[in-house]
C-alpha cells in the first residue's frame, strides 16, 4: 500500500481517536515503524498532522470537528466517566449541564434520578431529560448552534445569572497540560464562565483525547472546579498540581 492510501487513513483515525502511535499505525498498515514516521512526517509538513513523541495529533486549529463525529469518539469511556459522575449526583439538587457530548453521556446517567431541577444550554441534553419524568428541564434560551443543538450568547448567559445551582457538569473541547480547559466559541466560553460563578460546586468530564487537542478560547483552570472525572491518569506534574489546588481527580473505567 503506498503512503498516497496511507495518508487520508492515518489523519482519519486521528481525527477518531485525538492521537496516533507509530507502533498503532505500523501494525495497522503492516509496515515498517521507519515507514510510518516517513508518512507522519510528510503529512506534518503538509499541516494535516502535527507531531509528538511517538506519534502524531491533529493539528491546534481555531474550529471543532463535526458533533457526530465527537459523539462517536472515544464513546465508551465517556459512558463510563458520564456514570461515574452521575453517581456522584445526588437526588433532590438543582444541577446545570452545559453543551457537549460528554454531558449529554451524563444526562442519559440521570434518568433514574428524582427529584432534579435540571437547567441546561443543550438542547440535546433536554430532549433526553425530558423523558424522565421526575426531572424537571429548564432550557436557558440563547441563540441556538444548530451544528450541536447548543445555545448560547447574552441571553443564554443572562438566563443562568438568575439561578445559583447546587452543582454544575461542565466539557470541554480541548484541555491544556498546564490544566486550563480550553474552547472554540467564544460566546460559549463566556456562558461557561457565567455558570462556574453561579454553581456552588462544580464538576468537568472530559476523556484523556481532550490532552491531545487544542482550542484558542481559554474558560478556566481545574483549580476552578471540586472535581475532573476522566478515564486515563494524567501527568504526574498535572496530578500534583490538581492536589495542590484541592481538586479531585476521578478516574473511570
Amino acid at each position: 500500500m503506498s503512503n498516497n492510501f496511507r495518508h487520508p487513513e492515518i489523519v482519519e483515525i486521528a481525527r477518531k481517536t485525538g492521537k496516533v502511535t507509530v507502533e498503532d499505525l505500523a501494525d495497522h498498515f503492516g509496515v515498517t515503524l521507519q515507514t510510518i514516521r516517513r508518512d507522519l512526517s510528510e503529512l506534518a509538513d503538509e499541516g494535516r498532522l502535527e507531531r509528538v513523541h511517538g506519534g502524531a495529533v491533529m493539528p491546534s486549529g481555531t474550529t471543532n470537528i463535526g458533533y457526530e463525529d465527537r459523539r462517536l469518539l472515544n464513546a465508551e469511556a465517556k459512558t463510563a466517566i458520564a456514570r461515574a459522575c452521575a453517581a456522584r449526583i445526588p437526588n433532590g439538587i438543582s444541577l446545570f449541564l452545559n453543551i457537549g457530548t460528554s454531558t449529554e453521556a451524563v444526562a442519559q446517567e440521570l434518568l433514574q434520578h428524582e427529584g432534579l431541577m435540571v437547567v441546561t444550554n443543550n438542547m440535546n441534553v433536554a430532549n433526553i431529560l425530558a423523558t424522565n419524568p421526575k426531572c424537571e428541564v429548564i432550557v436557558t434560551g440563547g441563540h441556538l448552534r444548530r451544528s450541536d443543538g447548543g445555545l448560547v450568547g447574552t441571553l443564554a448567559a443572562q438566563t443562568i445569572q438568575k439561578f445559583k445551582f447546587d452543582l454544575a457538569v461542565i466539557g470541554c473541547s480541548a484541555l491544556d497540560q498546564d490544566g486550563d480547559f480550553l474552547d472554540f466559541d467564544i460566546q460559549e466560553v463566556n456562558v461557561s464562565q457565567t455558570i462556574l460563578r453561579q454553581s456552588r460546586k462544580t464538576y468537568l468530564v472530559s476523556d484523556h483525547t481532550k490532552f491531545s487537542r487544542s482550542a484558542p478560547a481559554r474558560i478556566a483552570s481545574l483549580a476552578d472546579v471540586d472535581a475532573f472525572f476522566t478515564d486515563l491518569e494524567v501527568a504526574p506534574d498535572l496530578a500534583a498540581s490538581c492536589a495542590s489546588w484541592g481538586t479531585e481527580v476521578v478516574y473511570a473505567g
